[in-house]
């Protein structure tokens, strides 16, 4: 019996890969990003593994952090792609944070295959203190 359900198994995992194998994968948004606030500064993270540094381009403005990259196929003349899940060619992702960046102190560091990006918040969007006066008044 335990035989047979292996063999059920095996079988299910085939036609799994054969079927995921025939289709194109769905379409996420890519490159796949981690975003957070610290209070001072806004955090990006993005996966790029296989990405050199001259690759990719950052651009931003007011509230915005726009990521843009490029990765080739390889190709040869004596061989085809079995199968493709990474993505190759253009990609641009336009990020929009609650408040406005600092652009001139934004930080970038590409490690391991992954895009840390450091945005310090413009001082227009940090929170102020506002000292309240009293006004004296007449008893």
């Amino acid at each position: 019996m335990l035989d047979a359900i292996e063999r059920l198994n095996w079988w299910n995992q085939q036609m799994n890969q054969l079927w995921n194998g025939a289709l194109p994968a769905p379409q996420a948004a890519y490159p796949a990003l981690n975003l957070w606030d610290d209070g001072e500064n806004f955090h990006a993270e993005a996966e790029l593994p296989g990405f050199k540094i001259e690759d990719i381009d950052l651009a931003v403005a007011g509230c915005d952090l726009q990521i843009r990259g490029r990765r080739e196929t390889p190709s040869g003349k004596d061989w085809a792609i079995y199968r493709q899940e990474r993505p190759s060619g253009e990609f641009s992702r336009t990020i929009k944070f609650p408040a406005e960046i600092d652009a001139d102190r934004v930080q970038a560091e590409l490690k391991d295959g992954v895009l840390r990006v450091t945005l310090p918040k413009a001082p227009t969007a940090k929170p102020r203190k506002i000292e309240v006066k009293v006004l004296g008044h007449k008893n």
